[in-house]
């Protein structure tokens, strides 16, 4: 694949080279120190550590790796594709489809139908595990997420994401009342230092996590409420919303174990999102319907008022 070369501005002399060509590469900081730790990013032609703090004017040359042959299986596994050209597609995912394999979860996934459905055509820029992968939404979570067909796509969508102009908003039920019905909730998420499975809302080792709230309708003891995501830390709706003392209606991670609904999981319905396409720069919107098990939901509370 072609180089890609950036030279550092003057706003970004004395950061580290992982978090800055993260920045400007459009990339997660994880799979640039990756990048490094293979020798994939030279610094004035040398090769240069993920620590290396940058200088104004210094050249940085990236060179992602060509895809390797994949280890995780195409499946036939059928999907809900709401829009689909050669450079993406917006899949509508059920809720208790895992998006990429992990330990416990090595099929069955999206990115295993996605390989069947694609033939292969996706972004390699998370690598083996996650190709196309833009962002993701929890295993109980329904609802839209963008899979990027090339890395040109992944990298423009990347951009738009890390610049918050990138939409992405959330419908949740949630256990009690606010004070206000329009509210954000700024508060830096990071990983439980008591629980490594679990994020929480703390000042070490976190990133700045923003959540937009309105609240939608009112139920004894519930509230219907949509949430917008500026930034997309994990289980930030999740992890918000409970350090606010109002844990979404079914998460038995964050909320309390005993249910008093029985859901069949969590009421998160990742509803919308909107986006400029990387390759014709049309802005794009997407709406998916609540499903059966969040109306369902939703009557029940109805007819409990």
């Amino acid at each position: 694949m072609e180089p890609r070369t950036f030279t550092v501005p003057a706003e970004k002399a004395g950061q580290r080279l992982d978090k800055t060509l993260a920045e400007l590469a459009g990339l997660s900081r994880s799979a640039v120190q990756g990048l490094c730790e293979g020798g994939s990013v030279l610094v004035n032609g040398d090769p240069a550590g993920k620590k290396l703090v940058l200088r104004e004017g210094d050249l940085v040359e990236l060179s992602l790796p060509d895809p390797v042959e994949l280890e995780v299986l195409p499946q036939e596994i059928p999907l809900d594709i709401v829009y689909e050209d050669d450079w993406l597609l917006v899949v509508n995912k059920p809720k208790g489809m895992v998006v990429h394999p992990a330990p416990g979860n090595c099929d069955g996934t999206l990115v295993n139908a996605l390989l069947w459905h694609c033939r292969g055509s996706l972004s390699g820029i998370n690598g083996v595990i996650r190709p196309g992968i833009v962002h993701r939404i929890d295993k109980d979570t329904s609802g839209l997420l963008i899979v990027a067909k090339n890395d040109k796509a992944h990298q423009g969508l990347a951009e738009q994401i890390k610049a918050h102009t990138f939409t992405r908003e959330y419908e949740a039920i949630v256990q009690g009342h606010f004070k206000e019905t329009v509210f954000t909730v700024d508060a830096p998420v990071g990983r439980s230092s008591a629980d490594r499975k679990k994020m929480c809302v703390t000042e070490k080792n976190a990133k700045n996590a923003v959540t937009h709230v309105e609240v939608l309708e009112e139920f004894p003891g519930f509230t219907h409420v949509r949430c917008r995501l500026e930034t997309g830390r994990t289980h930030q709706i999740r992890v918000h919303l409970a350090y606010l003392g109002h844990p979404v209606l079914g998460d038995l991670v964050y909320g309390p174990k005993k249910l008093a609904l029985d859901t069949g999981g969590q009421c998160l319905h990742a509803r919308t999102i909107g986006f400029v396409h990387p390759g014709t720069g049309e802005r794009l919107f997407f709406t998916s319907p609540l499903p059966d098990y969040f109306t369902g939901a939703l009557e029940w509370l109805r007819k409990k008022e």
